[in-house]
């Protein structure tokens, strides 16, 4: 179940803050995590641009970071203009609200196509690229009725499973979340199934137009899809598959899992038939997906807009700080560790151990990963 929070009724961002924030996503070792860190901390993302290059030197680059300018963000708002693209920012009254509520929620999120249908309850629809037959059909099945019965239907484009369900919501409503720009067509199999979405249906990307897909995006793409729904649907899946990967996401996201059970004579079924026996709801039809839904709501959002407003947080005393870099340090390996368990290893204040773990992701010293989790960054090849 999905836990409720309190409804910060974030406020329309100005002009300006609106074109800081798109600043701030895309200067150097600026992750999601860090960005929303960043504005709680500054009260806006103009302040917290000001405050990057300290940051950062504290934390150990040698060079200066590489900053934004406010031409480049232009120039990408242009970009997506000419696409016929817009640009959702987090903070914003349109942003999703049960993504924004996710410790990683994308900084922005550009969309091509029908928007309002974010506005919708949504549930994801997963599986395998090399998908039988019958996986296909009862894919188009499921998300063709759920999309009927008013619900957004959200998959990630790829062949086979996700195909399916684009293909059967594309009436009722459907949403692709893509790992590149929004306008780069992946699979090249799937341009047409692309434009269709995009001209009945939504896109979504969080990266810059024109960036082609890579491995290490899909993870990133994947918490998007379980962020913005409240379950997971897994229709095939091989183990460790991507499809696993947001059904877990799913579960640390508070979100229901969900799955179809098969053969245990088919590969492609042995993902789902693991996810039943470690707990995830059983269903077979639109039904039982909207049963094991009923009564859950969206997560509303935490503080995102006017509401960082306000003078920057305490710093903590300079010697504290200076002991906390080398303790962390000595801490943190290439294995990543929970924030959690470090502030219990250290025994410093949160606030201290907060600050220096945004110094050295600045610094490009730690890489943040899933549940809130941090690890020393590999070194450059």
């Amino acid at each position: 179940m999905v836990a409720l929070m309190p409804d910060a009724s974030p406020q329309p961002l100005s002009a300006e803050e609106r074109l800081a924030r798109l600043r701030l996503a895309r200067c150097e070792n600026v992750g999601p995590v860090t960005f929303r860190q960043l504005l709680a901390r500054y009260g806006s993302a103009a302040a917290a641009l000001e405050a990057l290059p300290a940051l950062a030197r504290r934390g150990g680059l040698a060079r200066p970071i590489r900053l934004c300018s406010p031409q480049a963000a232009r120039a990408e708002q242009e970009q997506l203009d000419a696409l016929g693209a817009d640009l959702l920012v987090f903070g914003e009254p349109a942003y999703p609200r049960a993504l924004a509520a996710i410790d990683d929620a994308p900084p922005t999120l550009a969309t091509r196509g029908h928007r309002h249908l974010l506005e919708r309850p949504a549930v994801a629809l997963v599986g395998a690229r090399n998908a039988s037959s019958g996986g296909r059909t009862l894919a188009r099945r499921l998300a063709r009725d759920l999309a009927e019965a008013g619900w957004l239907v959200v998959s990630g484009l790829a062949r086979g499973i996700d195909a399916a369900a684009h293909e059967g919501a594309l009436e009722g409503g459907t949403a692709a979340v893509l790992a590149g720009g929004v306008d780069v067509v992946y699979p090249a199999e799937n341009a047409a199934l692309q434009e269709a979405v995009a001209s009945r249906g939504l896109l979504l990307a969080e990266l810059p137009p024109g960036v082609e897909p890579q491995a290490r995006h899909f993870p990133r793409r994947n918490r998007i899809i379980s962020g913005l729904c409240l379950g997971v649907v897994v229709v095939e899946a091989a183990p460790r598959s991507g499809s696993l990967i947001t059904a877990r996401l799913a579960a640390e996201q508070g979100r229901e899992v969900m799955a179809i059970p098969g053969s245990p004579l088919d590969p492609r079924a042995r993902g789902c038939n693991d996810l039943l026996r470690q707990g995830a709801t059983l269903v077979e039809s639109a039904e039982d997906v909207l049963q094991a839904l009923a009564g859950q709501r969206p997560p509303l959002r935490e503080p995102t807009g006017a509401e960082f407003d306000g003078p920057a947080a305490v710093e903590p005393r300079a010697e504290e700080l200076d002991s906390a870099r080398t303790v962390l340090r000595e801490l943190l390996s290439p294995t990543a560790v929970p924030v959690d368990e470090l502030l219990r290893q250290c025994q410093f204040s949160a606030p201290t151990v907060s600050l220096v773990l945004l110094e050295m992701e600045l610094a490009g010293l730690i890489e943040r990963r899933p549940g809130n989790r941090v690890a020393l960054a590999a070194e450059p090849d």
